[in-house]
């Protein structure tokens, strides 16, 4: 039986330190970096999303950074198609490919072999469903979900009208709820996963350093420049936790101490969410505390894993 090659998935909530330790791990192990992170796809997003630096990119290898234009959404598929490419090719140089980030379907895409739903053809059903929620909000469009799907309610967020619609569209095509319509085929390659995690409080404060950070770099130029590029606020891509609310200043409808208000009220929540993905009694994932000198922990644990595989 052929061996399968290795993939090693680190994960975890968002500010918790996945970057910077992926980074010296992968340096460590001959590794490159796939990101699975759907912000960091577009071009000209850099502060908002926390996008590792020139200067990362430099000491590994990245992949699926920078790789299209906001007014160019990626779909779940081309990412999954993207990624395995991305994972075929590290394997083929020799080295071991990292799949790292905290945007839990991308994550478990790769990691489970999801391969999405299928699409409806109906355009009216998608119109009704927008105007539906123009009409009463998009509160009132999520409830709709959560009636019939409350499992994939829980992983979206009601102002994420896109993919509120998405799972309600695959409910009306198939007539069974998104959370069933998972195809899932084991990937072609074994994995260790690796979790990172920290006190709730303890990634709170750190989530407010990175949006002060985010703001004294110039968070507010960017998305200046985003506008002015004639990228409307309600594009996939701009509804980002940030951009959303720093362009609703620009625009004189917040003030800039509303609109970091509600950025530090968004990443929280957006924590909560990734907590149903990444699960801490997960007995598939093995949990770090994001603490100094954890990566020597973590190497350790990937040499062991490859030495008890045979790599």
């Amino acid at each position: 039986m052929t061996k399968l090659p290795p993939l090693v998935a680190i994960i975890g909530p968002t500010a918790v330190g996945k970057t910077e330790i992926s980074i010296h791990i992968a340096e460590q192990l001959n590794g490159e970096i796939v990101s699975a992170d759907s912000r960091l796809l577009y071009r000209g997003m850099d502060i908002g999303t926390a996008k590792p630096s020139p200067e990362d990119r430099a000491r590994v290898p990245h992949h699926l950074i920078d790789v299209t234009e906001p007014e160019n959404p990626w779909s779940l598929g081309l990412f999954r198609r993207a990624a395995h490419e991305a994972i075929e090719a590290i394997h083929l140089r020799g080295r071991l490919p990292f799949l790292v980030g905290g945007t839990g379907q991308y994550v478990l895409a790769i990691l489970e072999g999801w391969s999405p739903p299928p699409k409806s053809d109906d355009p009216d059903v998608r119109s009704e469903l927008e105007n539906f929620a123009s009409a009463h909000g998009s509160q009132a469009l999520h409830e709709r979900l959560a009636d019939i799907d409350p499992d994939t309610a829980s992983r979206i967020d009601h102002r994420n009208v896109r993919r509120v619609v998405r799972a309600l569209e695959i409910y009306h095509v198939t007539g069974f709820p998104p959370s069933q319509q998972r195809i899932v085929q084991p990937p072609p390659f074994r994995v260790l996963r690796v979790g990172l995690s920290l006190p709730r409080s303890e990634l709170y404060a750190r989530i407010d350093a990175r949006i002060d950070a985010m703001l004294e770099t110039g968070l507010v130029k960017e998305v200046e420049g985003l506008l002015a590029r004639g990228l409307p606020p309600d594009l996939p891509a701009m509804t980002a936790i940030g951009y959303r609310q720093i362009a609703g200043y620009l625009q004189g409808v917040i003030s800039l101490d509303e609109a970091v208000r509600q950025m530090r009220r968004a990443t929280r929540q957006f924590v909560r969410r990734q907590s149903n993905w990444f699960k801490a009694d997960d007995p598939h994932i093995h949990w770090f505390e994001a603490r100094q000198g954890v990566e020597e922990s973590i190497e350790g644990l990937v040499r062991t894993w490859l030495g008890e595989n045979g790599d």
